[in-house]
């Protein structure tokens, strides 16, 4: 292939095709931080794209446009998760493209970007290529690709940076595993600056995590099982945005756990270091007492579905995370959505594979513990679920006329169990599963189609 051909942010991300959407959205709350929208609007849609804003009951829409009532919900961004695994190629019996884009637009997202820790693993350009076929035949959002920074995440060779970015890559990570070579991610850093893009984290050191099953603590040392020290994470996350200083380089910090890596950040931001960083509703809205709290475990069994690399850790280190969100040292909110087949999670708790499915929860979640509380604001949390999208040099979603239709109508007031009526994921392994969440994704537009419509949500008229 020509090495000549430059990275086009228009084509980087791709979806099935759909038909454009032609719709009214009478009487919604509309929230949007970003254009200063908070309160009640119509909204038309025409053709797949924002048409007109106007005040509540003054819109009529065109023959044919379906009619959508608004009345008590609000209409927000949609949403954009830069860390999500879609399992292809080789893990479809967990996820894939069609069932992955499914449960993100039943989460209000619409816009995805998948990781490469897959079999074969996303190392080389016809692999990229492949994958992105396939989103063009069966995504229902938008989905974007990070290949990995090293051959086989074997942390050792570099893959060909400028290559697959001239594919369409968004970055580079090796997710899953850690660049544990300084020496090797310094030189990464190095292609990095010349071929674009970012270079995302997964930070951890094996040399401390070792065969860890949770946070190790007090919870651990009482359940009898082997920890994973905070400091296993923390003392990457410094070394890694010393490196990124140093080379004047680029770095996102995947799924932050802990208040240390939340000071490292902190401290590399305020020194000028290229860095940002993520945070997983799970890790904003648990700790590892979940584990010792939950059903299975009153069973006599733990709960495999709060097994997640990085781990669950204290309450002291969750407020850190709320914190590094609320002051902007944590860029976004990503799902981490790690979907893994029933049989591999049935399994004892220090067998089980780590991770846990997020895309059909995390506002939810997010909105239930911290938004109901008055903890952080509703805007604040539009804005770090959208907020992937900049990180990656992508639009980020706007509700204003002449922006492409990336909506989702939100009924904050609805409660639901999670779990009760089945998933549109593959897989359940949801740690969040069987828990009342207060906010229920009624319809997602992404790329200005129809994505997602809750199966209550009835037009009023046509």
């Amino acid at each position: 292939m020509s090495m000549s051909r430059a990275f086009d942010p228009k084509t980087a991300l791709v979806q099935a095709p759909a038909v454009p959407a032609d719709l009214l959205v009478s009487r919604a709350h509309v929230l949007d931080p970003r254009t200063g929208l908070d309160a009640v609007h119509d909204v038309l849609v025409r053709g797949g794209e924002i048409a007109e804003l106007g005040a509540p009951g003054t819109l009529e829409p065109p023959p044919g446009a379906e009619v959508v009532d608004g009345a008590g919900r609000h209409l927000l961004p949609a949403f954009v998760d830069p860390h999500v695994h879609l399992r292809v190629p080789g893990q479809e019996h967990k996820e894939d493209v069609e069932t992955g884009t499914r449960a993100a637009a039943a989460g209000g997202y619409c816009a995805v970007v998948a990781m490469p820790n897959t079999d074969p693993v996303v190392d080389s350009a016809p692999v990229l290529r492949s994958l992105r076929d396939a989103a063009a035949r069966d995504a229902r959002v938008a989905v974007g690709f990070m290949p990995a920074i090293t051959r086989g995440l074997r942390g050792a060779e570099l893959t060909e940076m400028a290559e697959l970015r001239a594919e369409g890559a968004l970055g580079f990570t090796d997710d899953g595993k850690p660049v544990v070579s300084a020496g090797v991610l310094r030189k990464a850093i190095q292609y990095q600056r010349l071929a674009g893009g970012v270079i995302a984290l997964h930070e951890e050191d094996p040399s401390l995590s070792g065969r860890g099953a949770m946070h190790e603590g007090a919870v651990s040392a009482m359940l009898g099982i082997t920890g994973i020290p905070s400091v296993s994470e923390s003392t990457m996350v410094a070394r890694d945005a010393a490196l990124a200083g140093y080379e004047d380089g680029r770095v996102h910090m995947q799924h932050l756990s802990c208040v240390e890596s939340v000071r490292a950040v902190e401290q590399a931001k305020a020194v000028g270091v290229r860095v940002s960083a993520e945070a997983s509703p799970h890790h904003l809205c648990l700790t590892d007492e979940a584990i010792r709290e939950s059903n299975a475990a009153a069973a006599g069994l733990l709960d495999t579905n709060m097994k997640m690399n990085p781990p669950l850790r204290t309450e002291s280190d969750r407020q850190a995370l709320i914190e590094g969100l609320r002051s902007g040292v944590i860029d976004c909110i990503a799902t981490d959505h790690a979907p893994h087949a029933r049989d591999e999670k049935e399994t004892p708790f220090e067998q089980a594979p780590m991770g846990t499915t997020g895309l059909e929860t995390a506002f939810a979640a997010v909105h239930t513990e911290l938004v109901v509380p008055g903890v952080l604001s509703l805007a604040l949390v539009v804005d770090r679920m959208t907020a992937g999208a900049a990180l990656l040099d992508l639009p980020v979603p706007r509700i204003a006329a002449g922006e492409r239709a990336n909506l989702t109508l939100v009924d904050l007031g609805a409660e639901w169990e999670v779990g009760e009526d089945g998933y549109e994921s593959r897989s359940e392994n949801c740690c969040f599963a069987g828990r009342r969440l207060r906010g229920r994704v009624l319809l997602t537009l992404a790329g200005g189609a129809v994505a997602y419509r809750e199966r209550a949500l009835v037009a009023v008229g046509a």
